[in-house]
C-alpha cells in the first residue's frame, strides 16, 4: 500500500485492484501515521478478520502486508479439534466397553463363590466353586472348597455314627437280660501314667501297642477270649468255667501265670525298640458275668459287679504278680500245682474288704 492508502499490488480477491482499492485497515494507518509495525488478528480491507503482519517503508511511502483469513488459518486447528474430540468418544466408547467386560471377567468368580457359599448355607455340601484362578480370589476358592469338603465329610462320619448308636441303642435293649458264670481277667501296667509323661505321644503308642498285643497272644494261646484294651490295661475272659471241674479253670490260672513269668522277655522287646522296661499287676475274678453278644461285632462285651470286682482288686497285686478273689479260689484251691497266700484284708489299697489271694505255681 502506499502512502495514500491505495493498494499498488494485485489482489487475489478484487480485479483491477492496484491504484484503485482503498486500503485503510489498522496496519497501514499505524505505519505511516506512527511509523509503526502491527502483528496479530484485524479486520482487513473486506471487513473479514484476519491474521496479518505489515513492514513498514514510510520514508519509502509503502508499506507491506501479509495476510491470512482468521478461518483459513484455524481451519486445520478445527480438524484437529474435531479429530481429537470424535477419538475422545471412541477411546471412551472402547473402554466402557472393554471395562464393562473386565469387570464382568473379575466378578464371575466372585459371583460363583457366593452362589457356591448360599447352596452350603441351604445344605447342599457337594457343591464346589472349582475355580483355578492363581489370585486372591483362587486362593479363597480353593480354601472354600477344601472347607466344603471336610464339612460334608464330618457329616457323613456323624450319619454313620448315629446309626451305629442306633443299632447299639436297639441292641442293648435285646442283650441286657443275658448272663453267665465266667473268670474275669485284667492285666494293668503299674505306673503308667507317670512313665508316658516323659515320652512323645508316638512312643506311648508304641509301647502300649507292644505290650498289649503281646499279652493278647498269651490270652488266645490259652483260649481266652480278649475284650478289649482300656487305655494301659487288657480285659480278657474266660467263658463257661464249671464250677464243679476244677480242671476247667487251670487254662485262666496258667494264662496268668504265663503272663507273669514273661516279664523279661516283653522287657526285651521293648529294650529293642528303646522303650523302657514296664511292671504290671494282674487280677482274675470268677462270678456271674452280662455278657454283650452284637449282631453288629465279633467283638463281645461284659460288665457287672465280677468285672468290677476284677477292676478294684487289681491293684493289690504283687509287681508282675497274680491276684485273684475267693471265689476263684474257692474253684482252683484243689489243684496242687499252684501255691495260694491269703493277703491281709485290712490292707490299705483294700476299702472293701475283699479277701484276696496271690497265686504262685509250686
Amino acid at each position: 500500500m502506499n502512502k495514500d492508502h491505495l493498494m499498488i499490488t494485485e489482489s487475489r480477491f478484487i480485479e483491477n485492484a492496484p491504484f484503485n482499492q482503498i486500503v485503510d485497515t489498522l496496519p497501514v494507518r499505524e505505519c505511516f501515521e506512527n511509523g509503526k509495525q502491527v502483528s496479530g488478528i484485524y479486520q482487513d480491507y473486506r471487513g473479514n478478520s484476519v491474521f496479518g503482519f505489515s513492514y513498514c517503508v514510510r520514508d519509502l511511502g509503502f508499506v507491506l502486508l501479509a495476510e491470512f483469513n482468521e478461518d483459513e488459518t484455524l481451519q486445520p486447528v478445527s480438524v484437529l479439534q474435531n479429530r481429537i474430540f470424535l477419538t475422545g468418544i471412541v477411546i471412551t466408547i472402547v473402554m466402557a466397553i472393554v471395562a464393562f467386560f473386565l469387570a464382568k471377567l473379575l466378578s464371575r468368580p466372585i459371583i460363583k463363590l457366593k452362589d457356591a457359599t448360599n447352596q452350603i448355607a441351604s445344605g447342599n455340601y457337594n457343591v464346589r466353586t472349582n475355580i483355578r484362578t492363581r489370585d486372591e480370589v483362587g486362593q479363597l476358592a480353593a480354601s472354600f472348597d477344601i472347607m466344603a469338603q471336610k464339612i460334608q465329610e464330618s457329616l457323613i462320619t456323624i450319619k454313620q455314627k448315629e446309626d451305629v448308636i442306633k443299632q447299639q441303642e436297639d441292641i442293648l435293649l435285646n442283650f441286657s437280660d443275658q448272663s453267665e458264670n465266667g473268670c474275669v481277667c485284667l492285666i494293668d501296667i503299674k505306673d503308667s501314667t507317670q512313665i508316658t509323661a516323659k515320652m512323645t505321644d508316638s512312643q506311648a503308642s508304641n509301647l502300649y501297642s507292644t505290650f498289649l498285643n503281646a499279652m493278647a497272644i498269651i490270652v488266645q494261646e490259652f483260649k481266652g477270649t480278649v475284650i478289649k484294651n482300656i487305655g494301659d490295661a487288657l480285659l480278657f475272659y474266660f467263658p463257661n468255667t464249671n464250677p464243679l471241674d476244677p480242671l476247667s479253670f487251670k487254662n485262666v490260672i496258667d494264662c496268668c501265670l504265663s503272663m507273669c513269668e514273661s516279664h523279661d522277655k516283653i522287657g526285651k522287646k521293648l529294650e529293642d525298640k528303646g522303650l523302657p522296661i514296664v511292671d504290671y499287676k494282674i487280677s482274675a475274678t470268677y462270678g456271674s458275668v452280662r455278657v454283650a453278644n452284637t449282631s453288629t461285632s465279633d467283638v463281645n462285651d461284659i460288665f457287672g459287679s465280677t468285672v468290677n470286682r476284677c477292676a478294684k482288686i487289681n491293684g493289690l497285686s504283687p509287681k508282675n504278680g497274680l491276684v485273684i478273689d475267693e471265689g476263684l479260689y474257692n474253684a482252683v484251691k484243689s489243684i496242687d500245682k499252684y501255691s495260694f497266700s491269703k493277703m491281709d484284708e485290712l490292707m490299705p489299697d483294700n476299702e472293701q474288704g475283699y479277701v484276696v489271694y496271690t497265686v504262685t505255681r509250686k
